[in-house]
């Protein structure tokens, strides 16, 4: 299959990795209804195609969070991504390295943030869970900063878990039941590079937090440590423990967004969690201009959920972003073909970006405003 487009990584993905897996990445909680809408509101903001425009020069370099990029994006921490691809995260870290642009990993990654660090020469971010176990979350901040990593990045919208249908379902596990065994049967490439990989475990959790030793017990403490008292006071002990620069992923209201620019925070993700937490939130990039209006004289705006395309990122910046994260896309590209995969998406949505920049007249990101962009029906 000759791979064009975001969407051709998703087909070949879902072909090759478990369904439990899939469905795991490609899932919303409840009616999934913010899940689609992520997407769909990306395609009601039309872009105006603009000529007679000098476009022999069009650059994608720019800066997010304070560093320099050669497009305006990051990887999205995404958890159990070294199962989607064994050895996921440093792959992902090593194709983000190769092309200029922030790896962020996840609390709940596979690859511990010292094996990438080990893997990698390039600083990469670090993204936190906030648990109840507040003497791992400090280790873990104080392991981030050991390790390298440039930027924390707080998680703020998993204070408790929206249910995910499709994962209560398939009984999502790394120790899969009988269904989940005859369908991992079907997908032999996976199977065989599962067997035959280094062994799975969670590196930042399995004996680092408090009775946690094997993946059994990792699977109790997951569903325990969730957090429901997180609140404002928690951000400022952990910007105290970590001493550097600190992004903000979750926020999808314009007075969470005052507190934040009001604390002295200097960049936020607005984000609802790819879809998976709050049913019936509004999408990201719904969002993304109220509060660009209301903030972004005093704050960074980055943005994921529902970015598929190098359209889409065009969006993104038009609407006040200076970058987006990617989450699912990347999933869909290590998922179907590895680091390669990774790789030939950047180039993908280079290509777009700079196509559409051309087309709309711009060739500076800084150039892209609000007027080049209008919502339809």
């Amino acid at each position: 299959m000759t791979i064009t487009c975001v969407e051709d990584f998703r087909q070949v993905y879902r072909s090759r990795v478990p369904r439990m897996f899939y469905d795991y990445a490609e899932s919303g909680s409840y009616t999934e209804s913010t899940f689609r809408q992520n997407e769909s509101d990306f395609q009601r903001l039309n872009i105006r195609q603009r000529v007679g425009v000098d476009i022999r020069n069009i650059t994608t370099l720019t800066e997010m969070a304070g560093e320099s990029v050669n497009l305006p994006l990051a990887f999205a921490p995404v958890g159990m991504l070294g199962i989607q691809n064994i050895g996921g995260e440093i792959k992902v870290a090593k194709a983000a390295q190769k092309f200029g642009v922030p790896f962020i990993l996840s609390t709940m990654s596979i690859a511990s943030v010292e094996e990438v660090a080990e893997a990698t020469s390039a600083p990469f971010w670090f993204q936190l869970y906030v648990v109840k176990d507040r003497d791992f979350v400090r280790e873990m901040i104080h392991r981030a900063k050991a390790a390298g990593c440039s930027r924390l990045v707080i998680t703020m919208d998993l204070s408790m878990l929206g249910q995910r249908h499709r994962d209560l379902k398939n009984k999502l596990s790394i120790r899969p039941n009988l269904k989940n065994l005859v369908n991992i049967a079907t997908k032999p490439r996976w199977a065989y590079e599962f067997a035959t990989g280094p062994a799975v475990s969670f590196g930042n959790v399995v004996g680092h937090a408090k009775g946690v030793d094997d993946l059994a017990s990792l699977l109790t403490w997951a569903a325990e440590m969730v957090d429901p008292a997180l609140d404002w006071d928690d951000v400022e002990w952990i910007r105290r423990e970590w001493d550097g620069p600190v992004i903000l992923k979750g926020i999808l209201d314009v007075e969470d967004a005052r507190i934040a620019a009001d604390m002295g925070i200097e960049t936020i993700v607005v984000s609802n969690h790819g879809g998976r937490q709050l049913d019936g939130a509004g999408s990201s990039i719904s969002w993304l201009p109220r509060i660009a209006d209301a903030v972004s004289d005093r704050v960074e705006l980055l943005l994921d959920s529902g970015v598929r395309s190098g359209m889409d990122i065009f969006r993104a910046r038009a609407m006040g972003a200076s970058g987006v994260l990617l989450g699912r896309a990347m999933v869909y590209a290590l998922g179907a073909m590895g680091q390669e995969g990774v790789e030939i998406l950047l180039s993908i949505l280079d290509k777009e970006l700079r196509t559409t920049m051309g087309l709309a007249g711009k060739t500076q990101l800084d150039d892209i405003s609000p007027k080049d962009v209008y919502w339809t029906d």
